[in-house]
């Protein structure tokens, strides 16, 4: 199987860069093309935001996973966490020890919570993400994490979300949930909201005073 792929967005000298990562499905071993839908809609956003990110000094990465599914629970199938740490060990022989936030989608915000322990990581901006009941927050010790979800959301939980912010503010530097009332889970509908919550969230994060304060 070959490496996942990134889409860059880079900066000289940024003092700090936003990795995002896309949705997928529960258990699916299809490779992800770029007709992704999950992956174009990360794209989309990814577009819309480097301009903000770059002027606040932050490079942009997209990661496209090898494999669409998270495949959790199934004997020694592939998923989306070693393609993010795979990520994240890209950017630390490219920059050294530089912040990195975690901005992800659905499933890629389920990958960012996993993978948040991670030194470089500041922590997680979720949007629309999947958090199961059983899902860990150990990862998130010490992070800070926004998760941003829609009522009207029919794909994941915004209930199951509110329990996981309530259980990682337990461990976390920060933990928040954003209500989005009644948006749904594709993130099309109300575009200019999800953009605005992703570029401000994600900005406030990365903000070293904040992180000084501890949230």
């Amino acid at each position: 199987m070959s490496d996942p792929h990134l889409t860059r967005s880079r900066l000289r000298d940024p003092r700090g860069l936003v990795l995002m990562l896309h949705g997928g499905a529960e258990a699916n071993l299809a490779p992800v093309g770029n007709r992704s839908r999950p992956w174009l809609r990360s794209l989309l956003m990814m577009r819309q935001l480097r301009r903000p990110f770059h002027a606040a000094g932050l490079e942009v990465w997209l990661l496209r996973y090898r494999i669409t599914g998270w495949n959790h629970g199934q004997a020694e199938l592939p998923s989306p966490v070693p393609d993010a740490r795979w990520a994240l060990d890209r950017v630390r022989r490219e920059h050294g020890e530089l912040p990195v936030a975690l901005l992800g989608h659905s499933m890629g915000a389920r990958t960012a919570a996993t993978v948040a322990d991670d030194d470089l990581v500041r922590g997680v901006v979720g949007l629309a993400p999947w958090f199961p009941p059983d899902e860990p927050v150990e990862p998130l010790r010490g992070k800070h994490l926004v998760a941003v979800h829609g009522r009207g959301d029919r794909i994941t939980s915004y209930a199951a979300t509110a329990a996981f912010v309530r259980r990682a503010a337990t461990v976390a530097a920060s933990a928040e949930l954003v209500d989005m009332g009644p948006l749904d889970h594709p993130m099309l509908r109300g575009i200019g909201r999800w953009n605005e919550q992703a570029r401000e969230r994600t900005l406030e994060l990365m903000d070293p005073v904040r992180a000084t304060k501890g949230g």
